[in-house]
């Protein structure tokens, strides 16, 4: 029995050290893994259906919100936006097309449309097989869908050949004909349009207008080389004059086809080959008046900025809010790189490098616009004599070292120190170093990789450049676009106009270097908007990733503290249209051709219209009726109702004479110019 006792007592020790497993227990808890499982794998499920089925929703109701506006818009009465209008800002005044009719004008002068750069239409006459199924499709002009659906190709085919500046080997682009050419640049986007629909309420039509349209990229001498469009436009001249009556064409040029249109005064007087041979009084016996809108007679900077570095202030903008985005590889291509190669193929930019020097835009020590600045200018109507004592009451800005003639400063400290203090190197003649280029840059060659870092350190040590030091800039950093410019081109004064050498077609777009034609009963305005800060001068920084990015750029962290101030992300800026200062556009008639001067030997006489910025008072007024801005400004209610009373045989004096807002006399007379 003890032993019997023992070994009970040994089985219930073991099955307490070792207990047997509880079936049950075991099968629950797996159970409720399995459930867990399951229902976790539910949740998963249900949570990627959910953010799948809300963004398919987002989209739908995106879609359906966007789809429905436009039905609206298309379904409401045409006259809705202005009822809206007038019932936020007031009676929408009439257009002056219907003002001039109600007041008995009616068609008298054939009108010319000379178009700028960029907002004539381009189309596709001959190219490679990746634009197959585009003949005479706009490359240029209307939806630009071929930018993002063929990027490579649209830059290859819009760029020309970088040695003659013509076309490349088995492309041909031309421009649009027609007045459908520029009326509209996108569409919604009016250039001409209002202008010509204004002009046609008093009775003209296409006999008796004529779009100038012409490639804008080429230099404006080939353009005739190429495509005969100065011939063209002499020919349609004569004739417009021969079908009204003899009465002689108003021509109305815009942006640079201010400065293609003064080339073209030149070419059609001058003898053949080079000239139109049309005889030294064709213009007197053709041309009434120009009405030259927004004109970059004597050049601007934003030109330098483009040619530089592929930036402008809103470029530089973009560039700080987003850094990298322009310099990456967007669409495929490195943006920038490619802009900057195509563009310094048109040698039409290089018409825009600023001319006349330091004499016009200042030295290191002072500038005609010099005590400027943008907030509180007096808004009033000034005539010749009141402008020039008429000065603005506002402070100045708050940057008082600000010198607009240092147009490219290495470095906020250089734009304002004191010009005894920058200490520079010179960079003629400095050795540019080895090639910087590699596989890594995807072949976007620009010229600044031929130049090498020896010649980008040169560039920077020599820390600011003026005016007059601009084309030897940009003839170091771009031989091969110089080259070619420089025998279309001229940026330069003349000391004597009579020499033999100013015969020569470079000299004819720039003001300081040619005469006006003999034309004493011609008029000459210059019409350009004002009361918008404009481009005049910039900050630039070296960028670090100089082997495949273009190595300046405009250093956007330099900026007033001051909203108002003259500098913003880089930028100095004075008044002006927001594209061309007021002083290029107005100083010649204000002053370089005012009256009998060795430009201007007949005394044409000249006016200078200004038009100051109002900006639309809400979004349904669109791009606004009293705006100055650049290419807004055709639409500006004022300067149409000018132009069509000139079109109908108004004379300068009879428009009020000058109508001015800015001190555009006053710092013409501070610019020593032999007249």
């Amino acid at each position: 029995m003890a032993i019997f006792r023992r070994r009970k007592q040994q089985q219930d020790e073991s099955q307490q050290q070792h207990p047997d497993p509880k079936p049950d227990e075991d099968d629950d808890d797996d159970k409720e893994q399995k459930a867990r499982k399951s229902l976790g794998n539910k949740r998963i499920k249900h949570k990627n259906y959910s953010c799948i089925d809300n963004c398919c929703w987002f989209v739908g109701i995106v879609c359906s919100v966007w789809w429905f506006l436009l039905f609206l818009f298309n379904a409401m009465p045409a006259s809705f936006p202005q009822f809206v209008t007038e019932a936020i800002s007031g009676p929408f005044p009439d257009p002056p097309g219907v003002k001039c009719m109600k007041e008995g004008l009616k068609v008298k002068h054939p009108v010319v449309f000379v178009p700028g750069i960029v907002t004539g239409g381009l189309e596709l006459w001959e190219g490679h097989q990746c634009m197959d199924g585009l003949f005479r499709k706009r490359l240029w002009g209307g939806t630009f869908g071929e930018v993002y659906k063929r990027p490579s190709c649209w830059v290859q085919h819009m760029s020309l050949d970088n040695k003659t500046g013509m076309d490349p080997p088995g492309i041909r682009v031309r421009p649009v004909n027609g007045l459908v050419a520029a009326d509209y640049f996108a569409p919604g986007y009016f250039v001409w349009a209002v202008l010509i629909a204004n002009l046609a309420r008093v009775g003209y039509e296409e006999k008796n207008m004529y779009m100038a349209a012409y490639d804008w990229r080429l230099s404006f001498q080939n353009t005739e080389v190429r495509d005969q469009t100065l011939s063209r436009i002499k020919s349609n001249i004569e004739l417009m004059v021969a079908t009204n009556g003899g009465k002689k064409a108003v021509v109305i040029p815009h942006s640079m086809g201010v400065i293609y249109f003064l080339h073209f005064m030149k070419w059609v007087e001058a003898p053949a080959p080079m000239g139109g041979g049309g005889g030294p009084d064709w213009c007197a016996k053709h041309i009434k008046a120009v009405m030259n809108i927004g004109g970059p007679f004597l050049g601007v900077p934003k030109a330098i900025a483009g040619l530089f570095s592929a930036e402008a202030k809103d470029v530089a903008s973009v560039r700080a809010l987003a850094p990298g985005v322009l310099d990456s590889d967007l669409f495929q291509i490195q943006t920038l790189q490619h802009v900057m190669r195509m563009s310094r193929t048109w040698d039409s930019t290089m018409s825009m490098i600023p001319k006349g020097g330091d004499t016009i835009w200042g030295g290191l020590d002072w500038s005609p616009e010099e005590g400027y600045s943008p907030s509180n200018r007096k808004h009033g109507k000034n005539n010749t004599e009141s402008s020039s004592q008429n000065e603005s009451e506002s402070e100045e800005c708050e940057t008082t070292y600000a010198n607009y003639g240092r147009i490219v400063s290495f470095g906020r400290d250089v734009a304002e120190a004191p010009s005894s203090e920058i200490e520079r190197i010179e960079f003629r003649g400095a050795v540019k170093g080895n090639n910087v280029a590699n596989n890594t840059c995807r072949a976007v060659w620009t010229e600044y990789h031929d130049m090498g870092f020896g010649g980008i350190k040169a560039v920077a040590e020599y820390k600011v450049y003026t005016a007059g030091e601009i084309v030897d800039l940009l003839e170091f950093v771009a031989p091969k676009m110089m080259e070619r410019g420089s025998a279309h081109f001229s940026y330069g004064i003349a000391d004597n106009l009579d020499d033999p050498k100013y015969s020569h077609y470079k000299y004819w777009s720039n003001p300081l270097e040619t005469k006006l034609p003999n034309a004493p009963d011609m008029e000459i305005y210059s019409m350009y908007g004002v009361g918008i800060p404009t481009e005049r001068a910039y900050v630039y920084r070296l960028t670090p990733a100089a082997e495949c990015y273009i190595p300046f750029q405009i250093d956007t962290s330099a900026k007033d503290k001051n909203e108002d101030g003259c500098l913003k992300d880089g930028v100095y800026t004075v008044d002006g249209d927001e594209t061309v200062p007021a002083l290029s556009a107005g100083y010649m008639c204000a002053k370089g051709w005012r009256g009998k001067t060795r430009f201007n030997p007949s005394g044409i006489k000249t006016y200078v219209r200004e038009y100051n910025h109002n900006p639309p008072s809400n979004f349904l007024e669109g791009r606004g009726t009293q705006s100055g801005a650049h290419v807004d400004i055709m639409g500006n209610f004022q300067l149409i109702e000018d132009v069509i009373r000139v079109a109908a045989g108004a004379t300068g004096e009879e428009l009020g004479g000058d109508q001015v807002y800015t001190d555009i006399f006053k710092w013409s007379e501070k610019i020593n110019l032999k007249l």
